[in-house]
């Protein structure tokens, strides 16, 4: 697969990071193979977790296709961009077409990443996750390695301004790879959430405790902080998804 857009991307993305000033708390690197295929499955707490997502491979050397929602497909800048980085259109109306192009491309041996939790998680713990991503590694018989972010939402998240001052640190911690069997999808999602949230608390707990504050917006309520609890973002995400779909029907009535 030819990535004529992809190396000059990772470039800009770094040169970014240095500009913003941003310090990488990055561990269990090495879990992500330096060939052949594996899927990533990332926790989703903002925008930007695509490209930091990413990260998670560099020092393998790899380059991750992400699995990403048709919206973003039908953008007239981000639609290129992302076809021509190689990520794979996400239909949700549609979905078997999309998890089979997810197959077809990590049986040419590529590293595909997919956000399991589907949506951003306003609680910025893990959410219950969809059974695809362990279908997915079970079917294509590759290693699922979970990936965990944290302070991406502290730049762009959901219900909050975007914050681009300088000097946070992100945090990217890479866990032991899955080998989902196939016969039970839902226990083999339930490991992987298991799996997440223990990564999850390792992660918030090793993150600089001088940026985290007790009642930090961008911290969970159980870890003290007042982001909303996984109840309430639940009701969030229903509040939401209602006034997406009022906002399709006015469309439709022109």
């Amino acid at each position: 697969m030819r990535d004529l857009t992809y190396p000059p991307v990772v470039w800009t993305a770094k040169t970014a990071f240095k500009v913003l000033g941003l310090k990488f708390q990055m561990s269990g690197t090495e879990h992500v193979p330096h060939t052949g295929p594996a899927l990533l499955a990332v926790n989703h707490v903002s925008y930007l977790d695509f490209v930091f997502g990413g990260f998670a491979a560099q020092p393998a050397g790899r380059l991750v296709r992400f699995m990403a929602k048709k919206e973003i497909f039908d953008h007239p800048v981000g639609g290129p961009v992302m076809r021509s980085l190689h990520h794979i259109e996400v239909d949700r109306g549609e979905g078997l077409g999309s998890y089979r192009e997810g197959l077809r491309y990590l049986r040419m041996g590529e590293v595909v990443g997919i956000f399991p939790e589907a949506t951003i998680s306003r609680s910025f713990e893990i959410k219950d996750l969809k059974t695809g991503a362990a279908r997915m590694a079970a079917e294509a018989g590759v290693p699922l390695v979970p990936v965990v972010l944290w302070g991406t939402q502290r730049m762009f998240t959901k219900d909050h301004p975007r914050d681009l001052s300088r000097g946070k640190t992100i945090a990217i911690s890479v866990g032991r790879p899955l080998e989902p069997s196939g016969a039970d999808p839902v226990a083999d999602t339930a490991e992987l959430r298991a799996t997440m949230a223990d990564l999850l608390d390792r992660t918030i707990r090793a993150y600089p405790a001088e940026e985290q504050p007790a009642g930090s917006w961008w911290l969970p309520a159980s870890y003290g902080g007042s982001a909303p609890t996984p109840e309430r973002a639940a009701e969030l995400d229903v509040a939401e998804k209602r006034r997406r779909a009022e906002r399709r029907a006015r469309r439709a009535k022109g």
